[in-house]
């Protein structure tokens, strides 16, 4: 089977994403890019049950290769985005925190050093409706020169150089749309880290961490 492993991750990734009730049903996606090749998740499949054999495999035109079942409805943003950034793996989700916070504000405020993940402000793409080439250019827009953004009235997504390592991300974007609502309940100004801030912890975590 053409890209068995991780076919098998994005599976396993799937499951991973329901446990921690960051989808529900089968909502959100994951995709991961090996050269020009492409696996996602399938459209519709209950994560339970989904096997490797599930997960497809296209070209980067959107073409198939190996893939028994329908991509997901996301595929043309997951597309949009390997076609302009050099990332291997992509996670769309649905968490409440961040889909609540994406219809009330234009932007994640840098109200937490976390912020610095995403290299600052999480921007909240447009709405346009699930599926479409509209909502694919708005999310890449958000994209720019980001890990990870907001999709107004809908979900979040996440960029990453491994699956792992966006799959990590989705916490830390969770975590800063469940600060920055709980602050916002409060009905107090919201403090928030000035840009030079930012940059000084974007700069501090890349050294961060055993190196081993």
């Amino acid at each position: 089977m053409l890209l068995a492993e991780v076919r098998q991750e994005i599976a396993d990734a799937c499951r991973t994403l329901q446990e921690r009730g960051l989808v529900v049903g089968t909502a959100g996606n994951i995709s991961v890019r090996v050269d020009d090749l492409v696996a996602i998740s399938p459209s519709g499949v209950d994560y339970p049950g989904l096997t490797a054999d599930d997960v497809g495999v296209h070209r980067l035109d959107g073409s198939p290769v190996e893939a028994p079942l329908k991509p997901s409805s996301e595929f043309p943003l997951h597309l949009a985005v390997y076609a302009e950034r050099d990332v291997a793996a992509i996670v769309h989700t649905h968490g409440v925190p961040s889909s609540a916070l994406s219809t009330v504000v234009d932007a994640v405020p840098t109200s937490h050093y976390y912020s610095a993940l995403f290299g600052g402000q999480v921007r909240v793409a447009p709405y346009a409706r699930f599926g479409s080439d509209a909502l694919a250019a708005n999310v890449l827009e958000a994209l720019r020169d980001r890990t990870g953004a907001l999709m107004a009235h809908h979900g979040a997504v996440t960029l990453g150089p491994s699956l792992a390592k966006a799959l990590d991300l989705v916490a830390y974007l969770e975590y800063i749309c469940d600060l920055q609502l709980r602050a916002l309940a409060t009905g107090l100004p919201v403090r928030t880290l000035s840009t030079e801030e930012i940059e000084g912890v974007v700069a501090d975590l890349a050294g961060y961490g055993q190196q081993r």
